[in-house]
């Protein structure tokens, strides 16, 4: 485990302050309505950060307006229009933006402290235990950042896979940001696999809201995921299906140490079963990729498979070091 690197924080912190005084010039000038009181909510809510950032910035506002207020009622400046003392505000805000985000940004300094990073390498399972009952379990090559404190349960998953077992907390939601897409649990059981390409959630219990993130305002509307709902979503699309729960358990092999495959065609589960592996099996040509195969083989063990293949399909396995080739 290891603390967010320095770099990253500081870009973030630049962009929080940004998101921050939109946010209150929106709140205080405006037309203000419903919908924005929600968005607003979702990111206020959303992280330690936001809510400092936030927070102070409004204190220095609220300040900036009683030293106008104490101002003599002759001098010229106690005559500017509020929209003129928050256009001045503003610039003066702007302009330290950056010094904020670096030094003088205690609290930003005490945000990042909260925030954890976990990852896994190749074949490796780890098990989170948080404070608030929750539950979070790293599957193999995967990198996760949480950040959970007293005013809101946030997590990122950079890469990989995680299985999710979460307390629900309606003053307190769970968020999981993975890219540019949120999920939200609604007191759930559900896993989240985010490959180079595409992003899966799967939901075995519970519901859990499925969305853009805030940085992304997509036309898309959320979706609420009950058990048994699977979407996969590209960086253009996403389909909702169903599937059986004990197919979905199935997929969740890996926490017991075993991958399941049914009626599975061969380069599908060569390339589940690398995951775990860094002997990689490779299958030589299309036509031994189609094959089917079914059962249940140790995900850390590549020689247990092509036993398999080659008494089944009486095909040829060649240990090559790196790579065990199969082949007709």
């Amino acid at each position: 485990m290891s603390d967010v690197s320095e770099r990253p924080f500081l870009s973030n912190a630049s962009e929080v302050d940004e998101a921050a005084s939109d946010w209150l010039e929106r709140r205080n000038f405006g037309s203000w309505t419903e919908e924005d009181r929600r968005e607003f909510d979702d990111w206020f809510e959303s992280s330690l950060a936001h809510r400092i950032a936030f927070v102070r910035l409004e204190s220095g506002w609220k300040r900036t307006e009683r030293l106008t207020a104490l101002q003599s009622p002759t001098r010229s400046d106690s005559r500017l229009s509020t929209q003129d003392l928050w256009l001045k505000f503003f610039r003066l805000t702007a302009a330290v933006l950056f010094v904020a985000a670096v030094g003088s940004g205690v609290a930003f300094y005490l945000a990042k402290r909260t925030q954890s990073t976990y990852t896994t390498g190749t074949g490796e399972r780890e098990v989170l235990s948080l404070a608030d009952g929750s539950q979070i379990e790293l599957n193999t090559e995967t990198s996760l950042r949480t950040a959970v404190a007293s005013g809101g349960r946030t997590v990122w998953l950079d890469k990989g896979e995680a299985y999710f077992r979460i307390k629900h907390d309606a003053a307190h939601p769970f968020v999981v940001l993975a890219g540019e897409r949120r999920l939200t649990d609604i007191g759930t059981e559900f896993t989240v696999r985010r490959d180079s390409e595409r992003l899966k959630v799967a939901v075995l219990a519970g519901n859990v809201r499925f969305e853009g993130d805030n940085s992304r305002r997509d036309e898309q509307k959320p979706a609420i995921l009950k058990s048994g709902d699977t979407i996969v979503a590209t960086a253009t699309s996403f389909s909702i299906s169903r599937e059986p729960l004990k197919q979905l358990a199935n997929e969740l092999g890996w926490r017991r140490g075993v991958l399941i495959f049914n009626q599975t065609p061969l380069s599908e589960a060569a390339d589940e079963i690398n995951r775990y592996n860094r002997k990689k099996l490779v299958i030589a040509d299309s036509a031994v990729g189609r094959l089917k195969i079914g059962g249940t083989f140790p995900k850390n063990n590549v020689n247990a498979i092509t036993a398999a293949v080659r008494e089944l399909f009486g095909l040829r396995v060649e240990d090559r070091g790196d790579e065990i080739v199969v082949s007709r």
